[in-house]
């Protein structure tokens, strides 16, 4: 039994140093990339089609195409010009910063969600919107954030959005 509780514990070391990080805590420094900005940190694709490759440069294989403009993308680390970043499904890879935008966007996560025209599942709803649906982030605060989707704003939990950090202030 100690010999499972120790391999156990091992396990679980290893694993919890492999995990990313996503959102630095208030305690922590954030990193800071070859451009100045904060690593990690949120964006959106700007390209109506872009290429994510294995590394940072154009010799790299293709990994991924995406034919999605304003899709919230993290970036996670830099390389000159090129920027690793991470998609809402996990996937990883390198693009070049001319197709990436520093406009905030979130996607609608899990199933069809409401957008309420106050911080309030009480208030009115304004939108009903699909899993997939992406909107540009207007405002977040606490577990509320203002969405705006094809002209119409709305508030939503931000707990069913994939482009906002945990605890993050946007204003």
């Amino acid at each position: 039994m100690l010999r499972f509780l120790s391999i156990l514990i091992l396990f679980s070391g290893i694993l919890s140093q492999s995990l990313p990080t996503h959102a630095q805590t208030a305690s922590e420094t954030p990193r800071v990339g070859e451009s100045g900005q904060p690593l990690p940190r949120l964006i959106s694709l700007a390209a109506s089609k872009a290429f994510m490759r294995t590394g940072p440069g154009r010799q790299y294989p293709i990994l991924w195409v995406y034919e999605r403009t304003r899709l919230p993308l993290e970036v996670i680390d830099e390389h000159r010009a090129w920027r690793k970043v991470r998609d809402h499904e996990g996937t990883t890879g390198w693009m070049h910063v001319s197709l990436l935008s520093s406009r905030r966007t979130a996607m609608i996560i899990g199933t069809t969600r409401k957008l309420y025209e106050d911080p309030s599942p009480a208030s009115p709803a304004r939108l009903i919107a699909d899993a997939g649906v992406i909107g540009e982030v207007q405002a977040c605060d606490g577990i509320w954030c203002r969405l705006e989707i094809d002209g119409t704003e709305g508030w939503i939990e931000r707990r069913y959005l994939w482009g906002v950090y945990e605890r993050e202030i946007i204003d």
